[in-house]
């Protein structure tokens, strides 16, 4: 799911008046890709988050601290 998008890409569509709706379209594809990416990290620690709870509950120290670990590195990931 990783997209790299150039800022000349962008202008290069853009500098083709006849086809402005190129330049839309890549644009478009670069939000939808940032929300996807937005909404899938947002599920991933919910998921994470519970688990975290349930191993917390469950006293299950190994668990949590797998659990944890994954956590910080989405984070970390989020971040970089």
């Amino acid at each position: 799911m990783e997209n790299y998008y150039s800022y000349a890409d962008f202008m290069k569509a853009m500098a083709q008046t006849k086809k402005i709706t190129e330049a839309e379209k890549l644009l478009n594809d670069i939000y939808l890709d940032l929300f996807l990416k937005h909404v899938h990290r947002s599920q991933q620690e919910s998921q994470l988050m519970a688990l975290i709870d349930e191993a917390l509950d469950n006293n299950d120290r190994e668990s949590f601290t797998t659990y944890t670990a994954q956590l910080q590195a989405l984070r970390y990931e989020e971040e970089a």
